[in-house]
């Protein structure tokens, strides 16, 4: 049987680049050999090779977060170059990194979200203002980055000036929205026009973690992932049925993963990745072997879905 020839693209100039790289190695290894013909490509140095090596190409696998990976730049790439792909298509993808206008899409599907404000640096209100719109402790955001780059929380006015000071480094519009105490769970959905939720993974950080930020995300043994999730099953369908709303409403196809907190029984939806952690531990994966599908054939099935 001929092999499919495939294009395994990470890396890029993101701040999430080295995660980007690490989730490829893993997934090059999970890939079955005899199955596919890999070609590595690393937006940072080969896109020239990309676009020339395009038309031997019968699928690629984008392995990439944050800018320039998870945004749309590289799934527009690959329409203009005829080549199948992964995940969500271009506008879903730039829905997803923005945090602004998933919110609002997210509030038209009727979810329920957390409050908030969003502003340039230029017509930021105080921290005294913020405060009284939103009382404190409040979550501060770049719109437009991913695994909780540049983002704080923020319980007293000093706190929410710096970290307003953080995520203008890294954006020229910020989030900041009120602070959901509760139970803090992930929904991966998988498919393309019937799309299935998965089991719910339940987030724990540990106690040197205020919330489930970058370190908590990627340093081994900084949080505790329960899956399936600790909840009652009406609870557990609520929140599934969140994820597969938030995955509709922004457009997705594929596969997608949405957090959400949990308060007083009633879930918030706060963003949608559109293009998961990929790793043989990250949270999807998590899901995916919850129901019986091992990491391999996970990767075989995204494939089979990016043929569709």
């Amino acid at each position: 049987m001929k092999k499919m020839r495939l294009a395994l693209i990470a890396g890029g100039k993101s701040s999430e680049r080295e995660v980007s790289l690490k989730s490829g190695d893993q997934v090059y290894k999970a890939l079955d050999k005899n199955k596919y013909d890999i070609q590595r490509y690393d937006p940072s140095t080969d896109l020239e090779r990309l676009v020339r090596e395009a038309p031997e190409l019968d699928a690629a696998l984008i392995i990439m977060h944050g800018r320039g990976g998870e945004d749309g730049t590289v799934q527009g790439l690959l329409e203009l170059l005829g080549v199948p792909y992964q995940g969500s298509g271009v506008l879903a993808s730039a829905l997803g990194m923005n945090k602004e206008l998933s919110k609002t899409l997210y509030q038209l599907a009727g979810l329920k979200v957390p409050r908030a404000l969003v502003f340039t640096q230029a017509a930021a209100p105080s921290p005294r203002e913020i405060e009284a719109t939103l009382s404190l402790p409040v979550v501060i955001k770049p719109v437009n980055e991913g695994s909780s780059i540049g983002v704080t929380i923020a319980r007293t006015q000093e706190e929410l000036a710096a970290g307003l000071k953080t995520a203008f480094g890294y954006d020229y519009r910020v989030l900041v929205e009120e602070f959901i105490a509760g139970v803090e769970v992930t929904g991966g959905v998988l498919g393309n026009d019937s799309p299935q939720a998965l089991p719910l993974v339940e987030i724990v950080p540990s106690s040197d973690y205020i919330f489930f930020d970058y370190e908590a995300k990627y340093k081994p043994g900084a949080t505790t992932e329960i899956c399936p999730a600790r909840l009652n099953l009406e609870l557990s369908q609520t929140a599934q049925q969140c994820a597969l709303t938030a995955h509709q409403a922004l457009g997705c196809r594929g596969y997608s993963r949405t957090d959400m907190r949990i308060r007083d029984g009633e879930v918030y939806v706060l963003e949608t990745n559109t293009i998961p952690g990929m790793t043989a531990t990250s949270l999807f994966p998590q899901a995916a072997q919850a129901m019986g599908l091992e990491f391999p054939a996970l990767l075989d099935t995204l494939i089979k879905l990016a043929l569709e």
